[in-house]
């Protein structure tokens, strides 16, 4: 998903849920920003090594809190390209406006969840 930077509206960024799986790497320390407590650490692409992006590695509270999309894997736009997510069908491109309804979903065994997936 396409994004903007909060501390700076003039930064692109793109953003996902999902971990990425083979591609990235962290790199370096955690660091802090100075506009807030989140708990972020550079990722860096496997095959060149340059920096890509970072990873909300722990949200602090007033960012958790606040309204957001669950992405906590940020990457520079000028870094990457963006694909389309499809649905669980494969073929069609993932829409919010096709995402099923909570009641729909209901039934799931979510006994089995992490912390993580429920603070995507």
């Amino acid at each position: 998903m396409k994004a903007a930077l909060l501390a700076d509206t003039d930064t692109d960024l793109f953003s996902t849920d999902i971990p990425p799986s083979g591609t990235v790497d962290f790199i370096g320390s955690c660091y802090f920003t100075e506009i807030c407590k989140c708990k972020l650490k550079n990722i860096a692409c496997l095959k060149c090594g340059n920096i890509v992006g970072y990873h909300v590695i722990s949200p602090c509270k007033p960012c958790l809190f606040s309204c957001n999309n669950g992405h906590f894997w940020m990457f520079h736009s000028q870094a990457v390209f963006s694909i389309n997510r499809l649905d669980s069908s494969g073929v069609n491109v993932l829409l919010w406006g096709n995402l099923p309804d909570l009641e729909e979903s209901a039934d799931e065994d979510t006994s089995c969840i992490s912390e993580d997936e429920y603070i995507r």
